[in-house]
C-alpha cells in the first residue's frame, strides 16, 4: 500500500521543479550561485560539518599564517588532508547540467563559494570564485604561481610548510583563509551579476556565510526571481519564488532538462 502522505510530498516537489523550470525557460539572464552541497555530491566533505576538516584541524587565521612558522605548518597539515579529496573529485550531474545551460546560452555565469574547480572541470567558462581556488598555490610575498602537484608532492614526501623558490616567501593555496578579506574585484563582479540577473538559482548553499549569503538578497531586491535548491531549510527560503528541498545532483539536471 502506498503511503498517501509520501505520495503527496513527492507530487509537491515535482510541481516545484516544474515551476522552477518555467522560470528558467522564460528568463534571459540567469545566474547560478553554488555552495558546499554542490561539492559534497562529488565526494568532497563539507568542511564545517561533523567529521569535516575544521572539526579535526583548528582553522588557521590569515594573520597567524603570516606571522608564525608553526601556524603555517598547521595550515599545510590540514591542506594535505584536504588535497586527497580534491584530487580525486569529479564533476557531478549538477555541475554538468550548469555547464550545459551555459553552452546553450541559457546561463550567464556561476558564482560559487566552492574552491574545488569542479565547475570549470565540467566545462563552465564564466565562474566567479568568491573564496578562491584550491587548484593554485601562490607565494604571499611575490605572488608567483607555483605548480600545485609539485607543492603537494613535497608535502607527501615529508615537507611541512613550502616556501617560494624565487623569494623564499611562504606559499599558500589561492583560497580565502579565515580572517582574510575577499578580493574586492571578485566580490564586486558577483554582486553585479546578482543585481543584473532575472533569475538566480541558489544551489546547495546553507546561506549563512557572509557576505556570500547576501547575493540572493541583492538579486531579489533588484527584481530577480530566486530559486533555492538545498537539502535543508535556509534563512532565505522566505524570499524565494520556489524552494526545493532535495539533492542538487538530482534536481539541477531536471531543471536544466539534462
Amino acid at each position: 500500500m502506498v503511503d498517501t502522505a509520501d505520495g503527496a510530498e513527492h507530487d509537491a516537489e515535482v510541481d516545484k521543479v516544474a515551476a522552477a523550470r518555467r522560470l528558467l525557460e522564460r528568463s534571459r539572464k540567469v545566474v547560478a550561485f553554488s555552495g558546499a552541497g554542490m561539492s559534497t555530491a562529488s565526494g568532497i566533505p563539507d568542511f564545517r560539518s561533523p567529521g569535516g576538516v575544521w572539526t579535526r584541524h583548528q582553522p588557521v587565521l590569515y594573520q597567524e599564517f603570516l606571522a608564525s612558522a608553526d601556524a603555517r605548518r598547521r595550515y599545510w597539515a590540514a591542506r594535505r588532508e584536504m588535497y586527497r579529496d580534491f584530487r580525486d573529485a569529479r564533476p557531478n550531474a549538477a555541475h554538468l547540467a550548469l555547464a550545459g545551460l551555459e553552452s546553450r546560452g541559457r546561463l550567464e555565469a556561476v558564482v560559487t563559494q566552492n574552491i574545488d574547480g569542479l565547475h570549470q572541470a565540467a566545462g563552465s567558462r564564466k565562474v566567479v570564485e568568491l573564496h578562491g581556488t584550491n587548484r593554485r598555490v601562490i607565494c604571499v610575498s611575490c605572488r608567483r604561481d607555483h605548480d600545485v602537484e609539485r607543492v603537494y608532492a613535497s608535502l607527501q614526501d615529508g615537507g611541512e610548510a613550502p616556501a617560494c623558490d624565487d623569494c623564499g616567501g611562504p606559499l599558500k593555496a589561492a583560497t580565502i583563509s579565515f580572517g582574510q578579506a575577499l578580493d574586492e574585484e571578485v566580490l564586486d563582479e558577483a554582486f553585479r551579476l546578482a543585481r543584473e540577473a532575472e533569475l538566480m538559482l541558489v544551489l546547495g548553499s546553507s546561506l549563512v556565510v557572509q557576505p556570500a549569503a547576501a547575493l540572493p538578497v541583492a538579486a531579489a531586491q533588484a527584481g530577480a526571481q530566486v530559486v533555492i535548491v538545498n537539502r535543508d531549510e535556509t534563512p532565505l527560503d522566505g524570499l524565494a519564488a520556489v524552494v526545493i528541498h532535495g539533492a542538487v545532483e538530482e534536481v539541477v539536471p531536471a531543471l536544466a532538462g539534462a
